[in-house]
């Protein structure tokens, strides 16, 4: 018997190649609030159709293979054998907290094999389905490669579970050389770090094997290829297998810049190495000046550069309401020089994004929380969705629309609807929005407490009970978040329809004593981008006195 993998399919369409895609922070267990390890990922591409992904547990039998379609293209691409037990996974992360994302830096094109059964994507999933802790998703991922090559460009993943966090970066031999070199660090637990689509493993301890793995010709074959000839202590995987770039630099290293001087002052720092000024890298993880929360988390995934020289609602590409968002794609000319926008963390072009909180105190059914939302991070509100969820909430599957069917059931293409009406006017609009985003995280996480101390004493009696229990609650506030948008979408037409605003009073629109609308606002642009305006035609739109 064959069982289909296709994980996905719908969801992600080919990555833009000038666009560099998806974002992840990490938070080791002892840097976190609340002894939590955390995760973040954005799935980020042009196109792309956002759900939450679900495989049951399941038993399978002896000789059972395995389908493999590619996670961008849908392509199929062969098959693999079956192991007999695989594990709940719900979205990114399995039934013992463990959690996968991923960025790609794609690497030197040369080592890229067509011929590899397995991609990325798979790696992904079919490591959740097998690994209970992150040390073992890493085996998982590395022996699979071995057996069956690699499919994909080069990248870094990701792994924790609520004891510890890896990031692996992995990339392939070639066309027709089966299986990839790798190296996987393991984040101190005091320390945060992050990736953004560009190699961030430089120099490794070769000798400390606790903290450290890595494919027995990592090296070697860097030397046989030509990209290294030092000595083995100066061996950078970084340099060797993706060399940085100016893309590299601004688009990628740039967003993790960002995420680390939120949370260390001595980061600044690294300006002059974000702007191409200097050459000393980032390190690969840092220590925070202070504990950091999964709101905190949240809201870095809602960077645009807000405060720093590369803040994107100052120049003139924000227009007259000072939009952190810029058209596909990142670079362009004009009078045949090259240019380019800002690549942040937060970008219009996410399908879905998460922040998992692992939590090593509680059982795993409780413990394991994927705040996940559809869409671009800054805009949408996060839900709870239990790692031992066995049921997805309807908003969030694929079978209610798709990335050209429109659907009002469909949290996806509801958040975009919302999303789509603030970015002309952002700087008018998103405060509306941050007050129902607001209330809908602060509720979720004011009862989450609550919530977990009534399945912990439902656990004690039954597990599944239990289980149960959060499925039901995972499902109920991802509805709850889709209703609330709904009226958020709504309440935005009605109030700043035709380009005026509607006058409100304690959240109601007012009326005259007739019963009609109100008079309405008419902002129009604000003064400095009609200043802006006027520099730019000069007296064209000047009132002049007419002569008599």
């Amino acid at each position: 018997m064959k069982t289909k993998l296709m994980w996905m399919v719908t969801l992600l369409a080919a990555m833009v190649t000038n666009s560099p895609a998806c974002t992840n922070l990490i938070v080791g267990k002892a840097a976190s609030a609340d002894g939590s390890v955390i995760v973040s990922y954005s799935a980020d591409s042009f196109g792309m159709f956002g759900h939450l992904y679900h495989s049951p547990a399941a038993t399978h039998s002896q000789g059972e293979m395995l389908d493999i379609y590619d996670w961008d293209t849908a392509q199929y691409l062969g098959q693999i054998k079956q192991v007999p037990k695989t594990y709940n996974v719900i979205g990114n992360i399995n039934e013992f907290q463990v959690t996968i994302g991923e960025t790609t830096f794609g690497g030197r094109p040369e080592l890229a094999d067509s011929t590899g059964i397995i991609d990325y994507g798979s790696l992904i999933y079919i490591a959740l389905q097998r690994a209970s802790t992150a040390r073992e998703a890493i085996q998982v991922m590395t022996d699979l490669v071995k057996e069956y090559g690699y499919h994909s460009e080069g990248e870094s993943f990701t792994v924790a579970d609520p004891n510890e966090a890896w990031i692996l970066e992995m990339i392939g031999k070639g066309p027709g050389v089966r299986g990839a070199v790798w190296v996987a660090v393991r984040i101190p637990d005091d320390c945060i770090a992050a990736h953004a689509n560009q190699s961030r493993i430089h120099k490794f301890n070769m000798e400390d094997k606790e903290n450290c793995m890595y494919s027995p010709d990592v090296i070697s074959f860097a030397r046989e290829k030509g990209y290294f000839n030092g000595v083995n202590k100066d061996f950078s995987f970084a340099d060797a297998y993706n060399p940085l770039d100016f893309g590299g630099l601004r688009y990628c290293e740039a967003r993790v810049w960002s995420f680390y001087r939120r949370h260390n002052t001595e980061m600044d720092k690294y300006l002059s190495y974000i702007k191409g000024e200097t050459s000393e890298p980032m390190p690969l993880y840092i220590k925070p000046d202070k504990k950091v929360s999964v709101r905190d988390v949240q809201q870095d995934m809602r960077d645009h550069y807000e405060g720093t020289p590369l803040d994107m609602t100052k120049d003139l590409g924000a227009g007259a309401y000072n939009s952190p968002y810029r058209p596909s794609p990142l670079s362009f000319k004009v009078d045949g020089q090259d240019y380019f926008n800002e690549r942040p963390i937060s970008t219009q072009q996410s399908a879905f994004t998460f922040v998992s909180q692992m939590r090593g105190n509680l059982p795993n059914a409780i413990g394991g929380v994927l705040w996940f939302g559809m869409d671009d991070a800054n805009m949408i509100a996060y839900t709870p969705v239990y790692c031992c969820a066995t049921e997805v909430p309807p908003c969030y599957t694929k079978e209610v629309a798709d990335g050209v069917t429109f659907s009002w059931n469909s949290a996806f293409w509801v958040c975009n609807w919302v999303l789509n009406m603030i970015y002309p006017r952002y700087g008018l609009m998103i405060d509306d929005l941050r007050e129902v985003q607001k209330q809908a995280e602060d509720g979720f996480f004011a009862v989450q407490t609550e919530v977990e101390a009534k399945a912990m004493e439902m656990y004690k009696e039954s597990p599944a009970k239990a289980k149960e229990y959060l499925t039901g609650y995972t499902v109920q506030t991802a509805q709850n978040m889709l209703d609330g948008w709904k009226k958020l979408g709504e309440y935005l037409i009605v109030k700043y329809n035709d380009l005026v605003v509607k006058r409100t009073k304690d959240g109601k629109f007012e009326r005259t004593s007739t019963g009609l609308c109100a008079p309405v606002i008419r902002p129009g642009y604000p003064e400095e981008y009609n200043r802006k305006v006027i520099q730019e035609t000069g007296n064209r739109y000047k009132v002049i006195d007419l002569k008599k």
